[in-house]
């Protein structure tokens, strides 16, 4: 009996997340193995990097910009709008 999947095991913002958070895992395990420290200590800063940067990333894809406000202003605060000029 054969079952075809129709959709995508990860959707593509799970997948851009945990590739992003690959490359700065292995970016700081690379760094660390560079700066002389040994390999389980390169692994281990690696791996803590890319455990902080899967929340990081995940915030930064899933911000969406507001399309109620025109583009160039910042909310501040509580609300308050400026603009750019």
């Amino acid at each position: 009996m054969e079952t075809s999947v129709d959709r995508p095991l990860l959707s593509l913002r799970t997948t851009l997340v945990f590739l992003l958070a690959l490359i700065v895992g292995v970016t700081a395990g690379a760094l660390t193995a560079l700066a002389g420290e040994g390999t389980p200590r390169s692994v281990l800063a690696g791996l803590a990097a890319a455990g902080l940067a899967v929340p990081f990333f995940d915030r930064l894809v899933a911000a969406e910009p507001d399309a109620s406000r025109p583009r160039g202003t910042v909310s501040i605060g509580g609300g308050e709008e400026k603009g750019d000029g």
